[in-house]
């Protein structure tokens, strides 16, 4: 597992990736609003890759607590114009976020190399299928629950052995479907359906999941999410940078591959540091 296939290059994994959280919604928990336009997509891209950023996951539709499904076309008429954009202007991967078979294929079509399906195939399995067709990568995040009932789900009693099962469920999907599992990355999904205890543990207890699949690499999205601002004393969005660098510094030295960060150029020195301490400067 040295590298992660897209369907346009190889993502060497020898260190870990940054990918960094671009929402072109009106609504989203944390910059909601912020890049609902081109121009000011393709500039947040800029400024991203500038800071270091390795991947570029695109949103249309939030899926923050209490968020409504978006319509596919209005879906697709926000992504797509900045998938464009993005990719005339620089060559950094795209990644689509979406559990939607007719937006993933559509922004494939406009230049997204990865697909990011926060249901894990539980929505619609036939991403698979568009994956397996075209080589994109394909991160398949653990959920519970319909899309509008994400986050208000009973925790189960073991999150470990939940996380498990799901990921055997989903990959197995993919693989029955063509993917390469060179293609596949696996999302433990932080604060999707989890305690806040919950969430702590996965990242306490990655190294588990690591062992268990090592075929795969993890992927960990803890930036500015809510169990750090209850951590942090309900601490609003704008002050949990000191809680998400940490989350991801110690998901990384438990093994995961890729960050999943709205804070790239702190987070980016953050591993500079962590591999300086696990390899030598």
């Amino acid at each position: 597992m040295k590298y992660w296939k897209t369907s346009r290059r190889k993502l060497s994994l020898e260190r870990p990736l940054v990918m960094g959280i671009l929402n072109v919604t009106p609504d989203s928990f944390s910059d909601g609003g912020k890049f609902d336009s081109v121009d000011a997509a393709v500039g947040r891209a800029e400024q991203m890759i500038v800071e270091g950023v390795d991947i570029i996951d695109i949103g249309g539709e939030s899926t923050r607590p209490g968020s409504q499904r978006v319509p596919v076309n209005e879906e697709i008429s926000r992504v797509i114009p900045a998938i464009k954009a993005i990719k005339d202007r620089f060559d950094t991967p795209l990644s689509i976020d979406t559990s939607k078979l007719d937006v993933a294929r559509a922004s494939v079509d406009a230049g997204a190399e990865i697909i990011n399906d926060i249901s894990g195939l539980r929505f619609d399995e036939s991403i698979a299928d568009i994956a397996a067709a075209r080589g994109t990568g394909l991160v398949l995040m653990h959920s519970r629950g319909e899309f509008e009932t994400l986050h208000s789900q009973p925790p189960v009693e073991s999150i470990i052995d939940e996380v498990v099962n799901d990921f055997h469920r989903s990959t197995a999907l993919a693989e029955k479907a063509g993917v390469k599992s060179a293609q596949i990355v696996l999302d433990v999904g932080i604060g999707f359906g989890k305690t806040p205890e919950q969430n702590l543990e996965l990242v306490a207890k990655l190294d588990k999941l690591v062992g268990e699949f090592e075929n795969f690499p993890l992927l960990v999205g803890t930036s500015r999410k809510s169990f750090i601002g209850k951590l942090l004393g309900d601490a609003p969005t704008e002050d949990r940078l000191g809680g998400s660098l940490a989350t991801g510094v110690i998901a990384v030295m438990n093994g995961a591959r890729i960050l999943r960060v709205h804070d790239i150029r702190e987070t980016v020195q953050a591993l500079s540091i962590v591999s300086a301490i696990q390899h030598g400067i």
